[in-house]
Order: C-alpha cells, then sequence, then structure tokens
C-alpha cells in the first residue's frame, strides 16, 4: 500500500510538473488556451523611414511579450476614412489592443469610441486622437519639438529672420502643436517673422512642388522650416534644385537618408529627430500590459525623447543612435 501510494504521490507531482512547464511555454503574453493575445497597430501610413523604424520596436516588443501582432495602415497620410475602416475591420478580425496614431484627430474618434465599445483596448502612439478610450498616449511631446525647432532656426545668426514653414495635414494633431510652439516662440524674438506657410500632403514630391512654389512668391524667406519626414525631405529637395542651400537655413523634422545627406552637405541645417523605435516598442509593451492586467502600471502619457541633430554634432556616437533608428 506504501508504495502504491508512493507512486501515487510521484505521478501527481509529474503531472503538476508538467502542467507548470505547458504554461511556462505559453510565454508572458500567452492568453488563455495557449493562443496569443493579438495586437494590431493602425499607423498613419507604412512608407516613410519614421514608420519603419515604429513597426521595428513593436515587433521587438511583440516578440518579447509573445504577442500576435498586426501591422496595417493607408497609402497616404491623409486617408482617415481608410484608416478609420481599418480600425473596425481590426477590431472584427479580434484585436483585444489597437496601437493607433491618428491621422485626423477628430475624424478618427468616432472609430476608436466604437473599437472600445467593442472591447478593444486603445493606446495611442505619435499622434493622438479626440477620444477618452485612449488608456495611454505614447510619443514626441510636439510642443516642445516645435520649440526646438524655432531655437534650431535661431542659430542662423541672421539678424532678420524671414521665416517659410511648411506643414503636412492640417487635422493632424502633432504638426499643428509643432507649428504653433513654433510661431509662438518667433513671435517673441524681435526680428523675426513667419511670412508664408503652407499644408501639402505628406509626401515629398507634393511638398517640393509646394516649397518651390512658396519661395518664388517669397524670396525674401531666409529660414525654412518643414514639420515631418516627408515634407523636410521635400523642402531639402526644393532647395537644393534652385541651389539655395547656401542662402536658406533649413530645419527638418526626423531622419531619412536623404537629409541626413543633406545635412552633412550643408542644404539641411538641423534635424529634430524623435525617437520612434521606442514609440512603437512601448507602445506594444504597453497593450501588453493592458491585456495582463497592469493598466495601473500605465502612465497618461508617455514622451519618448527628442533631439536636435546638426552638422557640429552629428557625428557623436548618441547623434548616430537616433538618426540610423533600428530598422
Amino acid at each position: 500500500m506504501k508504495t502504491n501510494k508512493y507512486r501515487g504521490f510521484l505521478c501527481l507531482a509529474l503531472a503538476l510538473t508538467m502542467a507548470l512547464l505547458a504554461g511556462c511555454a505559453g510565454g508572458a503574453g500567452a492568453a488563455a488556451g495557449g493562443e496569443k493575445h493579438r495586437v494590431t497597430i493602425v499607423a498613419k501610413s507604412t512608407q516613410t523611414e519614421f514608420w519603419r523604424s515604429v513597426f521595428a520596436g513593436a515587433e521587438a516588443a511583440a516578440t518579447e511579450y509573445n504577442l500576435e501582432l498586426t501591422v496595417t495602415g493607408p497609402e497616404t497620410e491623409e486617408d482617415y476614412l481608410a484608416q478609420n475602416q481599418m480600425v473596425t475591420q481590426a477590431v472584427e478580425e479580434g484585436a483585444e489592443v489597437l496601437v493607433f496614431s491618428a491621422i485626423d484627430y477628430e475624424k478618427s474618434a468616432a472609430a476608436i469610441d466604437a473599437a472600445a465599445a467593442a472591447g478593444a483596448k486603445i493606446v495611442t502612439i505619435d499622434s493622438n486622437v479626440d477620444s477618452a478610450a485612449s488608456r495611454t498616449y505614447i510619443g514626441t511631446d510636439n510642443y516642445a519639438a516645435g520649440q526646438m525647432a524655432a531655437r534650431a532656426a535661431l542659430a542662423c545668426g541672421q539678424a532678420e529672420l524671414r521665416v517659410g514653414l511648411v506643414n503636412y495635414d492640417k487635422n493632424s494633431a502633432n504638426g499643428q502643436e509643432r507649428e504653433r510652439a513654433v510661431r509662438d516662440a518667433l513671435a517673441e524674438v524681435p526680428g523675426a517673422t513667419v511670412v508664408a506657410g503652407i499644408n501639402v500632403p505628406a509626401e515629398a514630391a507634393r511638398a517640393q512642388a509646394g516649397t518651390a512654389k512658396m519661395l518664388a512668391q517669397h524670396p525674401e524667406i531666409n529660414v525654412l522650416i518643414a514639420f515631418n519626414e516627408p515634407t523636410s525631405v521635400g523642402a531639402a529637395r526644393a532647395l537644393s534644385e534652385r541651389k539655395l542651400g547656401d542662402s536658406v537655413w533649413m530645419v527638418g523634422f526626423d531622419s531619412n537618408v536623404e537629409t541626413i545627406d543633406m545635412l552633412q552637405t550643408g542644404v539641411v541645417d538641423a534635424l529634430i529627430v524623435q525617437n520612434p523605435y521606442a514609440m512603437g516598442y512601448l507602445g506594444v509593451e504597453s497593450a501588453y500590459k493592458l491585456v495582463a492586467g497592469q493598466a495601473g502600471e500605465l502612465a497618461a502619457t508617455v514622451d519618448t525623447a527628442t533631439t536636435i541633430v546638426n552638422r557640429e554634432n552629428m557625428f557623436t556616437i548618441d547623434s548616430q543612435k537616433v538618426l540610423f533608428a533600428f530598422e
């Protein structure tokens, strides 16, 4: 009898050990039944180096937390209708958390509210949305980034600044915050005047054409500020094409192989570089915390780092890290 009881205890212990090991094999992000929690990123675009860096960070976090990650986004950064449809589709396909960057601050609010009402949890990155459903926002302090752009513009050393602004969609919260900060900062500087500003689709070719037209209409412009990656590439191309690299001081946003090259050659004078990899990583990490019952650990806002890179510091280790983000 003692032998049979001992064998019974051994079998029970073995069964419990196997069950524990099976549970551990499911990973930190495994849902009940061994299935992975499902997270979908609905981005503003999938085409730029900025967003590729976001996705690299997101994929790293998804691997670490054992999540099933889907990445989607419209063909252009103006197509909020397509983006809203992607939100609806992601919920229909079983996404438990949406990591969302809004093309239109107001016109995506209803789609996000509906997704939350259907049970999806919401994390916003890069560009916020007018919805109380978002549990956390992760991204640049865009007003502070705009102030950095203004400081970089003032470094031109000109007594009189005649500034041209190249921005993207008027309804995108981050671009408008950056421009507001630039205008506020320059308004306090004697001799600094914003003489013209344009809004163009977030496409380099359209930004180049719009910038060229603005420069032709306002030849007095001696400082040019562009507010995201495509507009910065397009504005820099327009300066290069018109051979104005020496006479117009240019400040751009984000890291792109073209603008980095033109920073070195002198067409671009400073870049305000965000941290898209961190946005992607922290966005997906926050998604995991929401499904793992750790929502209390989330801050309402997480400010990712932003750096001014110019010719003086572009070859430092810190600048190289932000210019050439993980891909």
